[in-house]
């Protein structure tokens, strides 16, 4: 489900939303995403939209507090993936 570049992106930069590393190898990244059902959208208003659903308050944030927050991550194919801590 998830591509290798999204794995890849978590495993490299999971210190962003938690204190300690959550997978020490891809395969271990992989499982965690999975476990966790993170979410892969295509667009910064797809980020605000399923954040919204998930009932954060994302009212007044700008789209760049949006790439920052801590539980989404850039993709280098221009989604993003949305992890919940």
């Amino acid at each position: 489900m998830y591509t290798k570049e999204c794995i890849q992106t978590f495993l490299d930069n999971q210190l962003q939303l938690f204190p300690h590393p959550v997978a020490s190898s891809f395969e271990e990244a992989e499982e965690f995403l999975e476990d966790c059902m993170a979410q892969v959208v295509d667009s910064l208003k797809d980020v605000r939209d399923y954040l919204e659903e998930m009932g954060a308050d994302v009212d007044g944030m700008s789209d760049q507090e949006l790439k920052e927050a801590s539980e989404v991550f850039s993709l280098p194919d221009g989604r993003y993936l949305i992890v919940e801590g």
